[in-house]
């Protein structure tokens, strides 16, 4: 957002600063200025000449010398310009004064070009003629300014005049960054209201007043908004007998300061409305508006419609249009379209002032990859109140510029308006918010300045929040306005109030620390995987067709193949990183990451997936399965999980080894699932060695752990301990043994621990050996092996049902 001081000045006639100050200031209130630029920096002794005679040159054929009326002297200066004549009137620089910039319009020298007498092919020269390149400006705010060479004046321009001035250059533009909330502040009356109280003047809004010319302007038009839920408000009024012819300079000037080229009077004139009041408009030529009947709509889907920028533009049915009665005739809100634009044959127009749906101009513009200055203010929300204001105010200068006749009348098709807001508010309250003693008289004559209206109610105020300030919605926002305007750098500094708390890590986040602790001092090191995956990931995994891991969520707007689903399962980031280090010729790998996945609920997605987090585990190189189990144990043992875990052996992992892979089970809860890469998956990621991963799902896991830990004093009583070798059947895993001893051992059972296992030609075929070391004690006496035989008697029996024997 930028504005011209002058511009400020129009409307704020005391305001009497300096720049810096302006911008110290008003930032330090809550409007933040950027920065800005001086357009008379390096622009000194610079007057208004008339050119009384030219000769030509006697040594140069493009040179010619002209005897130059400055006012109070005449010079002779030496110019190459072919376009000056006799009676023009040019700027001139005097000897020892500055211009911007050379007359080429490329980059300003920061300090300027300083001019003096000299001569030029022997002939003196006194002072030069300016281009307005050379005045630190361009054709694009000068419209009428030669394509290449000396600006003229008009005729009535005052001889001996300072030229800055008369061209409206000794002027201050300032560059505003404008939060998204402060809507108002995105017009000039708004930056003026704010500059009025900020510098305790008066604020002195444009007198707005349309005569008409008596006819009714429904005569000429009628609007039909059949998409209200986009548009809350549709203002249109007509004018006829249009009149094209530039703007006035002071126009002119105020949009060049702004960044908008001036064209004509009444495009500038919408373009100067939409900038004073905040309010974008647009023009319509009313006799090209079939029927002349405005229906507001939305679009079909596939609609081809021409902009008046030349392009063709695909729309969609969330799109809303302006139509007539029989054609589409631009996009709202957006951008007019070419079928309806104003021509110099223009002789009856339409003008338009609405309040459109901000955040579906937003979602339009950025489909069409079109966005303007108009769209850029709807898409903040604009007040619907203003409209109306607007549109008058844009009829007023038609009437006052001489542009057209106005006919009487405003077609208004407005829902209802919602009611203002009130705010219940005293001065206690808000001192207690900012921790300030700010009387209540200062605070409502702040309010006063801010144009806040409230009135008594018992102890406290009642205030009407106006349409134009959107941001205030309770007691902390009228609370910002008083210290912005008591002034922040004046509250004092306090201590906080209220009782401190001891801050801490949720208790997932302290499972997933101590994870990580356990991983890392286990000789693992931590990676990071994208959560963006390629389709092929489950073919490499060798994951059946019909898995549901498979319904993974697609990206809308992948970067490639390789990244467009959400992963549902984490091992092909690890196997991927395993694999780069393989390749890499490092020996050794330990990698763990703790990340999510992605499940959706449902397909298509209508709610937000399930995203679990996955402690996975990876490493090849010194090593096998059991060190894998060993770390999954460790971690348990971590977080109180003490419980002793099993594993099924019919895990099922198409994508690990089918005899190396086990489901992880604590207390009848699947946790996740360990083993060794299916060689096929190896070969996948060019992994050429064993490869071992275990993944822990910490949803499941959570509910399951505690730190809780329980003191055991040092035990008394001697131990006593069984050593029992055993011959058992292949298909009898360690885990059902170890389950039966638990199960039999009862409570004098302190500790179980396998120490052989053998096969070879001394135990009979498929079968095999394996001894354990089994110790008992208890807390209250020394056992006696009466005690311990019966003990042990239970547990040989229970194996002995299960088919194994003891060796003998």
């Amino acid at each position: 957002m930028n504005t011209a001081l002058s511009w400020i000045k129009a409307y704020v006639p005391d305001l009497d600063v300096t720049p810096q100050e302006y911008l110290d200031a008003m930032t330090m209130t809550g409007t933040k200025v950027e920065t800005f630029e001086c357009l008379d920096k390096n622009l000194k002794n610079i007057v208004v000449g008339q050119i009384k005679s030219i000769e030509r040159h006697p040594d140069a054929d493009k040179l010619i010398i002209c005897q130059v009326d400055v006012g109070d002297k005449t010079l002779q200066i030496v110019t190459g310009a072919p376009n000056v004549n006799v009676g023009d009137k040019v700027p001139v620089v005097l000897d020892g004064g500055k211009v911007a910039g050379g007359h080429d319009g490329g980059p300003l020298p920061e300090d300027g070009i300083e001019i003096h007498n000299g001569k030029l092919r022997g002939v003196e020269s006194f002072g030069m003629m300016c281009s307005i390149e050379e005045l630190g400006s361009d054709r694009n705010f000068y419209p009428e300014a030669p394509e290449n060479g000396i600006y003229i004046f008009p005729a009535d321009v005052k001889v001996g005049a300072d030229a800055v001035e008369v061209l409206g250059l000794h002027d201050t533009v300032f560059e505003y960054e404008i939060t998204s909330n402060r809507v108002d502040c995105y017009s000039v009356l708004g930056i003026a209201r704010e500059a009025a109280a900020t510098f305790d003047k008066k604020f002195v809004p444009p007198t707005v007043e349309v005569k008409g010319n008596g006819e009714d302007v429904n005569k000429y038009v009628s609007v039909e908004v059949a998409d209200k839920d986009l548009c809350t408000r549709y203002c249109a009024r007509v004018v006829k007998n249009i009149k094209l012819a530039p703007s006035p300079q002071w126009m002119q000037r105020r949009l060049a300061a702004s960044g908008i080229r001036p064209i004509n009077n009444i495009v500038d004139i919408t373009n100067y409305v939409m900038e004073e009041y905040g309010q974008p408009m647009h023009a319509f030529d009313l006799d090209t508006v079939e029927d002349h009947k405005i229906v507001v709509k939305r679009a079909a889907d596939g609609d081809k419609f021409v902009t008046l920028d030349g392009q063709e533009r695909t729309l969609d049915r969330e799109m809303l249009m302006i139509c007539d009665g029989k054609k589409q005739i631009g996009v709202a809100g957006i951008m007019g379209g070419e079928n309806s634009m104003i021509t110099d044959n223009v002789s009856t127009m339409l003008f338009e002032a609405a309040c459109f749906n901000g955040a579906n101009i937003r979602k339009s513009a950025k489909r069409l990859g079109l966005r303007t200055d108009a769209s850029g203010k709807f898409e903040k929300g604009l007040d619907p109140r203003n409209a109306l204001d607007a549109i008058n105010r844009a009829c007023s200068l038609i009437e006052e510029l001489g542009c057209g006749e106005v006919v009487s009348g405003v077609v208004d098709i407005c829902e209802p308006l919602p009611e203002l807001r009130k705010i219940t508010f005293c001065a206690d309250r808000i001192n207690a918010l900012l921790g300030t003693d700010v009387a209540e008289a200062d605070m409502l004559k702040i309010f006063d300045k801010l144009e806040l209206p409230y009135e008594k109610n018992g102890d406290s105020y009642v205030m009407t929040v106006p349409s134009f300030r959107q941001d205030l919605e309770g007691v902390a926002d009228l609370a910002e306005e008083v210290a912005r305007f008591f002034g922040y750098d004046k509250i004092p500094s306090t201590l906080p109030s209220g009782e401190a708390t001891t801050g801490k890590i949720s208790f997932k986040q302290r499972i997933e620390q101590k994870a990580a602790e356990v991983a890392q001092y286990c000789g693992f090191s931590q990676g990071m995987c994208y959560s963006f995956e390629s389709p092929k990931v489950f073919d490499k995994l060798l994951i059946p067709a019909d898995d549901k891991l498979r319904e993974a969520i697609t990206i809308s707007n992948p970067l490639g193949e390789d990244f467009s689903i959400m992963r549902t399962i984490s091992l092909n980031g690890m196997l991927t990183s395993l694999s780069t280090n393989y390749n890499r010729r490092n020996k050794n790998v330990r990698l763990y990451e703790l990340a999510n996945i992605y499940l959706p609920k449902s397909l298509p997605l209508t709610e937000s997936p399930d995203e679990r987090m996955q402690f996975t585990l990876g490493f090849y190189g010194d090593g096998d399965f059991f060190t894998m189990k060993g770390v999954v144990e460790e971690f348990f043992e971590s977080i109180g999980m003490k419980e002793t875990v099993t594993y099924d052996a019919k895990a099922g992992k198409t994508f690990l080894h089918p005899g190396r892979q086990a489901l992880i089970v604590y207390n009848g809860t699947v946790c996740g699932y360990l083993g060794e890469v299916h060689p096929a998956v190896c070969d996948n990621y060019d992994l050429g060695t064993k490869t071992y991963v275990a993944v822990l799902d910490m949803p499941s896991i959570v509910p399951l752990a505690s730190f809780d830990r329980k003191y055991t004093g040092v035990a008394k009583y001697p131990s006593v301990t069984r050593d029992i070798s055993m011959v058992v059947p292949k298909e009898i895993p360690v885990g059902d043994i170890e389950a039966m001893i638990r199960q039999r051992g009862g409570k004098m059972l302190e500790s179980y621990s396998l120490f052989d296992i053998y096969e070879g030609s001394q135990i009979k075929e498929g079968f095999k050996s394996v001894a354990y070391s089994i110790a008992f004690r208890a807390s209250d006496r020394t056992l006696t092996d009466d005690d311990v035989n019966a003990a042990m008697k239970k547990i040989l029996n229970g194996l002995e049902g299960m088919g194994i024997e003891l060796r003998q």
